[in-house]
């Protein structure tokens, strides 16, 4: 115990000159500086000047004394008064419970120290039997009381709290929950914590620094703890808390009873265990818990940084066996992102809309052909709105977004989050409901909004990558042509030479066999050359503008007259903000198509109406129609054709001039009942479309 005795003075000694000098910095720093960098300097250099006394007291009477005890009476008040004056002004006036307990604080220390300076005036060493538990439990007293307070002080500011208040309030919890615990292990064990006591100036030694850190410029940025070193704070304050419980439980068990301890000792242990595999083995307990974590302890529910590095290397390069491709990433960096243990994620179909083309742990999968149509796509693309589906459900949505039933019969959607790229939607994602349900609130909907759009610029990227395979797929076509040119102007040559040899030998029988002959071969060879050559016009490269659709489908009809008789309704005085020629072209296409896949005798209908703000063409066919597998996998596909004679290219190019005008092609089509081909392109005047009379005219057959 000497040597314990000697350490404490030594810290003691310590510590009171390290409090005299920062009192005297204090003292001797500009008071406008200092105002500048703490509400209340004042009551900064009384708290400096009322601990040196404090440790003043230590030196001479040893910590835990009863003399030492009265002097921690002015430590304390001092303290009390730097939190009033820090935290509260008369502008932001203190709430009425936390005032009421600061002055009835104040008030004990200000009665116990007269109280115990009294006592031992009068009765000298004597009055320390009777005086000391008294003062311990004043102490007790007024640091919970204290802690409290800072709690309450430090919650209410959080907003605007800066690096030197933060450090001076945080010494004092750190003073105030030391004696505390100290005091509480002595109440439950029934013995002096003697080595606990002794070591109090090396936890006062510890707070100099903070005094200093508090009146140097350094302190003018807020300090914040990271997400990951709060939340293992909270977990080992949650432990210190438990190990109390379990402390106070064990000494009144022992006070009633020895079988009431090894009762207690079992339950404990049952509760510890239950507690524990609850966490490790129940993802929702966890999700509950990183919930209520967020909610009550964090600022914002987000940590943006670690949020935006763990989403960014998702997309980047992913971390497992399910992130081979680009839209499985997205769609797990989406789901990540929000806590939701799946998404799906829909993209451009070729048949129209958008179509469920990866998922991301989505349980149970979902069927294939589910989807959004392209109004709910355009309706998404233009009003940029995330879509909570419990308020779908609920009907409490401010808007008509026309969301399909599978979603909103699917209780596990739980949000729809378009993906646009330059105001160009490329994907949509629907995320699954978390494990512990919430409602959105603004910091997820700006959260998903800037995730949606840096998803899409990857997206965007794969897109082009696409683009050029294909461009270079385009590019092996084209020197094809080149040798297709050279036989053609082989075949040019050797007829030339043929006709030069007709004017001298035409006369003569065998000539003319050969020649015969060579026509025949030469007229096959032209035949194949032509089979291997589109017989298409180069896409148009002129402006879109303002188009009348009517006079363009007449003209298709007329073309097309001696074919098939078409059926043209077209409401009146629609336009449509495109290239005539292109649209002409597309038409075409979808016509002879229609018309190859038709019988003779069933009609081909077209029909043109303005529709959710856009031109909608509609080509109808009663032909053999098309399967599901084909439309999704190989409709649109270049180079890919049924007929004998098709390059594969009609399709393909017809949807890219739509698209390269601002529109989409959508089909519906099954076998044995026939296709519907819609062509939707921007409308140029809808002011001038609304209210027309569709009329059908029939073009006859010549």
């Amino acid at each position: 115990m000497s040597a314990l005795a000697g350490l404490s003075q030594i810290l003691s000694t310590l510590a009171l000159a390290g409090f005299s000098g920062v009192t005297l910095w204090l003292l001797m720093r500009p008071r406008a500086r200092m105002a500048a960098l703490m509400p209340a300097p004042r009551w900064q250099v009384t708290a400096a000047a009322a601990t040196a006394l404090w440790c003043a007291a230590l030196t001479v009477f040893s910590p835990g004394t009863s003399e030492a005890l009265v002097v921690q009476m002015i430590r304390d008040g001092a303290m009390l008064g730097w939190l009033g004056a820090t935290f509260w002004s008369p502008r932001a006036p203190m709430p009425r419970p936390l005032r009421l307990i600061l002055r009835m604080l104040a008030t004990i220390c200000l009665l116990a120290f007269l109280l115990g300076a009294a006592a031992h005036l009068g009765a000298g060493a004597a009055a320390a039997s009777w005086m000391k538990p008294t003062l311990t439990f004043t102490a007790m007293i007024v640091a919970i009381g204290g802690l409290l307070i800072i709690d309450g002080a430090v919650r209410r500011a959080s907003g605007g709290l800066r690096m030197p208040v933060l450090a001076v309030a945080g010494g004092f919890a750190m003073l105030w929950a030391y004696e505390l615990n100290v005091q509480l292990i002595g109440a439950l064990t029934g013995e002096k914590a003697s080595t606990l006591i002794a070591l109090v100036p090396a936890v006062a030694l510890l707070t100099v620094p903070i005094h200093v850190v508090a009146a140097m410029d350094i302190g003018r940025e807020r300090m914040r703890l990271s997400r990951t070193a709060a939340t293992r704070s909270l977990i080992l304050l949650g432990a210190a808390v438990y190990l109390i419980l379990i402390a106070l439980t064990g000494a009144v068990a022992r006070a009633v009873g020895s079988d009431y301890a090894e009762l207690a000792q079992a339950i404990s242990l049952a509760v510890a265990l239950g507690a524990g595999g609850l966490m490790l083995a129940s993802s929702r307990a966890r999700a509950w818990l990183s919930v209520m974590i967020s909610k009550h302890f964090f600022e914002h529910r987000y940590d943006y940084r670690a949020e935006w590095m763990r989403f960014t290397a998702t997309l980047a390069q992913g971390d497992g066996d399910d992130d081979r491709n680009l839209h499985r990433r997205v769609a797990k960096a989406l789901a990540q992102l929000t806590g939701s243990p799946g998404a799906l994620l829909m993209l451009p179909a070729a048949s129209g809309g958008f179509r469920v083309a990866e998922q991301w742990h989505w349980p149970g999968g979902v069927d294939e052909e589910a989807g959004l149509s392209l109004r709910s796509a355009f309706m998404l693309q233009e009003t940029r709105h995330i879509v909570d589906l419990d308020a779908e459900r609920r009907g409490q949505s401010r808007e008509d977004l026309a969301i399909p039933e599978w979603l909103i019969a699917d209780a596990r959607a739980w949000v729809v989050v378009p993906v646009l790229h330059f105001q160009r939607m490329i994907a949509i994602a629907v995320l699954h409901r978390p494990a512990v349900s919430r409602a959105l609130d603004w910091e997820d909907l700006d959260v998903l909004r800037i995730a949606g759009q840096q998803a899409a610029s990857y997206l965007a990227e794969s897109q082009s990558q696409q683009a050029l395979s294909e461009a270079r797929r385009f590019d092996e076509f084209n020197r094809r042509f080149a040798f297709i040119m050279h036989d053609i102007k082989n075949l040019a040559s050797q007829l030339s030479l043929l006709a030069r040899n007709a004017e001298r030998h035409a006369d003569k029988p065998e000539f003319r066999a050969d020649m015969t002959q060579t026509l025949k071969i030469s007229a096959g060879r032209l035949s194949d050359l032509l089979v291997r050559l589109s017989p298409r016009e180069r896409g148009p490269a002129a402006e879109p503008g303002r188009t009348l659709v009517e006079p363009v489908l007449n003209e298709v009809a007329a073309e097309m007259r001696p074919r098939r008789a078409l059926f043209v309704g077209c409401q009146a005085g629609l336009s449509a903000w495109a290239e005539a020629g292109a649209v002409r072209q597309i038409v075409q296409h979808l016509v002879a198509n229609a018309i190859d896949a038709s019988a003779p005798d069933t009609p081909v209908q077209v029909v043109a109406v303005a529709e959710q703000g856009r031109v909608r063409i509609a080509v109808i066919d009663q032909g053999c129609g098309m399967t599901r597998a084909f439309i999704r996998d190989e409709l649109f596909k270049p180079f890919v054709s049924t007929k004998e004679l098709g390059f594969g290219l009609g399709a393909f190019e017809a949807l890219q001039i739509a698209q390269a005008m601002g529109g989409a092609i959508e089909v519906a089509s099954e076998p044995g009942k026939g296709s519907n081909f819609t062509l939707w392109l921007p409308l140029a005047d809808a002011r001038g479309a609304v209210g027309g009379d569709a009329r059908v005219t029939k073009v006859g057959m010549t």
